[in-house]
């Protein structure tokens, strides 16, 4: 696919703010800090950013329960900050994508406050209110996702309200054309101030059944007594509705007002998520989307094939954003690679292949580090999801641990505070940036060579793909665009592997890229967890 547009192939680097870097010494990453720490993410060669979210909030969900949706926490800085982040960015050639969580609110965000005060309100009908059942309990079965009901019964209102995650987190009536109305305006005031784009958090939870039928029991769920209960249900009815098709149209009509500013939805892992993703894209909907059931897979050739075949079909928009790691799920070392088997290789192993899938891609931060999930004691633990389903399920906060910048600093470099928001995992000292930095052949250099090769291969970015049939545990493609072919191969068993060069097109290893030697004696030998990516030779 030929395209002037930015986003068509492009890779985006998340930037979890609380644990990116402290610029100021309270335990907290900020805004101030990812200023002096551009550059690391420059050197990288991508081509934007996505900065979580930075709004007023509790906390209680480390910012995904906004409390205000046109300031900056405090503890992040301020509106200048913000200002000075996207100037430098953009002087640095580097997009600003920011988060907008239209799903729900913090319950102490003003508009709650007045919807709760009875419905009789100006915002009564701005959140998703409902009455008790003859016995007193709530209007039907539906399961937050974070533990128990997803109502919550409020005392003044004397109704129950909905939340698909903690209770403090009520669930917006995006039915409601007053309410969609003020996500735009909010959304005009970032974009005045020069973002590029938004990345939409739980498009899947956005929209409800108004009727608010009781979701019928799911008889595939994986296993029979699942650790959470979310699991027993089918979600029919509190998630993926028909409807959020015209929600994102909807917005998508708003966001083209904007030359150049862009949409990235997150879907769920709900069965059907790549198809959803397809669905969801396009020229009148989001301009790409990505979905965490891509990182809840196990890896397997199979299942990579089968990835491949996906996208083969369903990236005729060029919407499909890959991600294998983000501040949702474990790091991808640890939870693809869970016996620790040469974990540096492995981590080049799953960033050559993120990279050369079709569609754009996220890196979260450390990836390039090769971070595996940090270890922390149960007192350490500050996710409410993990807290609620320990020790079945350790939550999240293993992959949000602070980044590590300088071995054998204080905190690994990350701040000057005597204690962190989250603690430093001391395996993370060893994978310091400034230590990287200075080594070749480290996952980072790793990283530069590959993004940069990326972007001087247009079929990377925007071509096709075709899946090679080559047996277990080799799984390889090729892209292509106009005269372009580049291919890439991959052993994914942690042993050796080699391979008859009778059975591979004719091409060129890249060698520039350090990750396998060219052919020899007519076979290519793999070594665990290898990779070999060239450009096949124009006249086969």
């Amino acid at each position: 696919m030929k395209s002037s547009e930015w986003w068509h192939g492009a890779v985006i680097y998340e930037v979890y703010l609380p644990s990116f870097y402290d610029s100021n010494g309270d335990g907290w990453g900020d805004l101030r800090g990812l200023l002096q720490r551009l550059d690391h993410i420059a050197s990288l060669g991508v081509d934007a950013i996505w900065i979580t979210p930075f709004y007023p909030s509790p906390m209680e969900d480390f910012g995904y329960d906004v409390a205000a949706f046109r300031e900056v926490d405090k503890r992040f800085g301020n509106l200048d900050d913000f200002d000075g982040v996207v100037a430098s960015a953009h002087a640095l050639g580097i997009k600003v994508i920011i988060d907008q969580v239209w799903a729900h609110t913090s319950s102490a965000h003003s508009w709650f406050q007045e919807s709760a005060s009875g419905p009789a309100s100006e915002k009564a009908d701005w959140y998703v209110w409902a009455n008790p059942r003859p016995d007193g309990g709530p209007p039907n079965n539906w399961l937050s996702v974070f533990g128990g009901s997803a109502w919550q019964w409020h005392p003044v209102r004397r109704q129950y309200y909905l939340h698909h995650f903690l209770a403090s987190q009520p669930k917006l009536n995006l039915h409601n054309e007053q309410v969609l109305n003020a996500h735009f305006s909010n959304a005009e005031f970032w974009l005045a101030r020069g973002v590029d784009g938004f990345r939409l958090d739980a498009i899947d939870f956005m929209l409800h059944d108004e009727s608010l039928r009781d979701n019928p029991a799911n008889p595939h769920r994986p296993e029979p007594t699942p650790w959470n209960p979310f699991r027993f249900q089918r979600h029919l009815h509190d998630m993926c509705q028909p409807a959020n098709h015209e929600l994102v149209t909807d917005l998508r009509r708003f966001i083209d007002r904007f030359p150049e500013v862009i949409t990235i939805g997150e879907l769920s892992s709900e069965t059907g998520a790549l198809g959803r993703v397809a669905a969801m894209t396009g020229k009148t909907k989001l301009h790409m989307a990505y979905t965490l059931g891509v990182m809840k897979t196990a890896f397997a050739p199979s299942i990579l094939r089968q990835v491949i075949e996906d996208a083969a079909i369903r990236n005729r928009a060029d919407g499909l954003c890959w991600s294998f790691s983000n501040h949702d799920v474990e790091r991808v070392v640890s939870r693809w690679n869970s016996h620790g088997a040469r974990r540096a290789d492995f981590a080049l192993l799953q960033m050559a292949m993120l990279l050369t899938l079709p569609g754009s891609a996220c890196l979260y931060q450390g990836e390039e580090l090769g971070l595996p999930q940090a270890r922390l004691p149960l007192s350490a633990i500050r996710d409410p999801f993990g807290r609620t389903f320990y020790p079945a399920y350790a939550g999240r906060d293993g992959a949000r641990t602070p980044l590590p910048w300088v071995a054998g600093a204080p905190n690994s470099g990350f701040s000057t505070a005597a204690r962190t928001w989250l603690p430093l995992d001391c395996e993370h000292d060893r994978l310091a940036a400034d230590r990287q930095e200075e080594d070749p052949d480290s996952t980072l250099a790793g990283y530069r060579r590959m993004l940069h090769w990326r972007k001087a291969h247009p079929a990377l970015r925007t071509g096709t793909v075709e899946l090679l049939g080559l047996p277990d545990p080799i799984v390889a493609w090729r892209r292509k665009q106009g005269g372009e072919r580049v291919l890439a191969i991959f052993n994914t068993s942690d042993e050796a592997v080699t391979l008859s060069t009778a059975a591979l097109p004719a091409f060129e290893p890249a060698q520039e890229l350090r990750f396998v030697a060219a052919a020899k004696g007519g076979e290519l030998r793999l070594p665990p967890f290898g990779i070999c990516l060239g450009t096949e030779h124009s006249n086969r």
